[in-house]
């Protein structure tokens, strides 16, 4: 049986997303502009975060605010090498130019067909 990302509170999806980026709680705090003691509050659920600060830690820590509010979304990664990542970068870059070449031929046909006119 595996455990939802909705089911953790939102301090155990800090915590989580917080120890994915490899951060601790100190540095993380000071990202955020913000005492360690808060966010170790915001982490055992004693607090919760503004929606400004929400918003800046989601932007930080690489998720949505909607997964950090109720887990729902992508949860932030972890298992995949670097490599397989870089990997499937270059491949969605490739993919990427190859698709803007082709709007390019297209686009300079309609300009050559507009111009005939």
């Amino acid at each position: 049986m595996s455990t939802s990302s909705s089911d953790y509170t939102l301090g155990e999806r800090i915590c989580k997303a917080r120890d994915v980026c490899n951060l601790s709680t100190a540095q993380l705090a000071r990202r955020l502009g913000i005492k360690t003691s808060t966010l170790q509050s915001w982490e055992s659920d004693r607090s919760e975060p503004r929606s400004n600060k929400l918003v800046l830690l989601a932007g930080v820590l690489n998720v949505s605010p909607t997964w950090l509010l109720v887990g729902r979304g992508t949860p932030p990664m972890s298992d995949e090498p670097i490599g397989t990542d870089l990997d499937g970068m270059r491949m969605t870059l490739s993919r990427i130019r190859q698709q803007a070449q082709a709007l390019a031929d297209e686009i300079a046909i309609l300009q050559e067909r507009l111009a005939g006119d």
